[in-house]
């Protein structure tokens, strides 16, 4: 039987890819539903590809204008938009997997959907978990689904672990995401505040969408990393670790209790861990090149204590500071940063001021553990307009 894959995200890199790879293997895969933003040419071009039951368009305007596509390319998809419309297709009794990839906060309340209705998710979209944290995995567990991350980083320490998870923190001593330091590795820290929307998102060894090109630039994107594995895999925040490692072979590791270290290491293509999740645990192929080491040039890592990369990347340290904080507050980092980057993307702050609304927004907020969606979404918001008075105060 065909496994049912709802794609939330679809017109993004990560969608793109994940049905890349779907198209590979048309005998074990069939699109249930996708869903994006506003992307009317791309849903249709995939809708006429894959002929989902459904396609969710966030809002009304855009799903009028897709609904008169598709009938016009006599395609029978059934065109849906809204929040609740996502929430519907994640959770649908007809669906065993959805890929979660829609960028930010807004994937939330579908990721947590999947969860409860006990689906193989599979979480491209971290901030579920730097958001939803203790809220998300509860909910996924009474839901008795199955989470396979889909970030490069977590799909390699996911590999990189014990089989049973009740093993991890007697065999484990620490883990390790590698990082690759993005476009400014080198780059003299006083000189940051110059770099334009074009500089932070041209990435030397990814290609993604120009949100998380930029949280690799400023690193901002290691410090949910390392939120995310906190919540993921267990381990108190200080057994995780963050090391440079340029040329993105080595996507993750895990240290041993015996000093031994694991390591998964790859091609920079995220069909690799898209095809891991969607098979395992079972391996096809992904359509990735395969890793030559014949012509792979010497691996080298940097600590964030060198270089000047504290100064260069001082995001990085946000991540432990606000998990050792009042439940919340990571919720609270992760607002803020999406507020500033939409900022800086519009040029209305600087590269470098991306930091201090993030900074000022955590002074501002105080927040109370949030104990359901609804919470959840209030401490979002208020987060939000924190960020923003923070973000034109600099302007």
């Amino acid at each position: 039987m065909k496994q049912r894959i709802t794609v939330l995200g679809s017109t993004g890199s990560i969608g793109a890819n994940t049905l890349d790879v779907i198209a590979r293997h048309p005998g074990r895969f069939e699109v249930f539903a996708l869903s994006a933003a506003s992307q009317v040419e791309p849903m249709l071009r995939q809708c006429a590809q894959f002929q989902p039951a459904f396609a969710v368009m966030a809002g009304e305007t855009a799903a009028a204008q897709l609904a008169s596509r598709i009938k016009a390319a006599g395609l029978a998809t059934r065109v849906l938009w809204g929040q609740s419309a996502l929430e519907e297709v994640a959770s649908h009794e007809s669906v065993d997997t959805v890929m979660a990839a829609i960028v930010g906060a807004a994937g939330l309340a579908s990721c947590l959907a999947a969860a409860r209705a006990g689906k193989r998710l599979l979480l491209a979209n971290k901030e579920a978990l730097v958001v939803g944290g203790e809220l998300f995995m509860g909910a996924l567990q009474r839901g008795g689904g199955t989470l396979l991350p889909i970030d490069s980083e977590h799909c390699a320490i996911f590999q990189s672990l014990p089989e049973d998870p009740a093993s991890w923190d007697a065999r484990v001593d620490k883990i390790i995401l590698t990082a690759s330091g993005g476009p400014f590795r080198t780059r003299e820290p006083a000189t940051l505040r110059h770099v334009t929307p074009e500089e932070a998102c041209a990435h030397p060894n990814w290609v993604m969408g120009r949100k998380i090109s930029v949280d690799s630039a400023t690193m901002m994107n290691k410090a949910l990393e390392v939120i995310e594995a906190r919540f993921l895999f267990g381990l108190a925040p200080e057994r995780l670790e963050v090391v440079i490692h340029p040329q993105s072979v080595i996507h993750s590791m895990v240290q041993y209790r015996d000093a031994s270290v694991v390591a998964q290491l790859g091609t920079p293509d995220m069909r690799v861990p898209i095809a891991y999740g969607l098979a395992w645990p079972d391996r096809i192929a992904s359509g990735a090149p395969a890793l030559d080491f014949h012509t792979l040039a010497d691996m080298s890592f940097e600590s964030f204590d060198s270089r000047g990369h504290r100064e260069r990347f001082p995001g990085i340290a946000l991540a432990w500071e606000a998990l050792r904080a009042p439940p919340g507050t990571t919720a609270v980092l992760n607002a803020a940063n999406e507020v500033a980057v939409a900022a800086f993307l519009e040029q209305r702050i600087r590269f470098d001021q991306i930091h201090e609304v993030n900074v000022a927004t955590l002074e501002a907020v105080t927040p109370s553990k949030p104990e359901s969606l609804e919470d959840l979404l209030e401490l979002d918001a208020r987060s939000r307009d924190a960020a923003m008075r923070a973000s034109v105060r600099l302007a």
